[in-house]
């Protein structure tokens, strides 16, 4: 096993790796959660846009999370957990992006903040004034 990966696994084992697999795995669950809200609500209703909302947000982080926690499952040797995450990773990652909704946050006021982002970094920096 590579040196890096085995740092990887022994890190995953002890107690702060522990703490952050849980708190990851719980924003996981999360993330899944509000994607089985939002397929049992009724459209262009304030719960449905809620629930989009929060799993398109969360979707991409749980993506990343569900990722390292294959490479930890791979490296480790854990088959059984393997399967399961590469499952999880599949799944949230399908529905994330077939998910095409209009319900959601990210499809208005996130596409303005994306143009507003989008001015700021373009916008040159101005010339300090001389000071007289």
């Amino acid at each position: 096993m590579n040196s890096g990966l085995e740092a990887l696994v022994q890190f995953a084992g002890s107690p702060p790796g522990l703490l952050l697999m849980i708190l990851g795995q719980g924003l996981v669950v999360v993330c899944i959660y509000f994607d089985l809200v939002r397929v049992l609500s009724v459209p262009r209703t304030r719960r449905r846009y809620i629930a989009n909302s929060v799993f398109m947000t969360l979707a991409l982080p749980s993506i990343l999370i569900s990722m390292i926690s294959v490479l930890i499952y791979t490296a480790s040797g854990s088959w059984l957990q393997l399967v399961g995450g590469v499952f999880v990773l599949v799944a949230v990652t399908f529905r994330w992006r077939h998910g095409s909704d209009e319900d959601s946050w990210w499809k208005g006021k996130g596409k303005q903040l994306g143009r507003w982002l989008r001015g700021q970094a373009a916008a040159r920096p101005r010339a300090a004034r001389a000071a007289a």
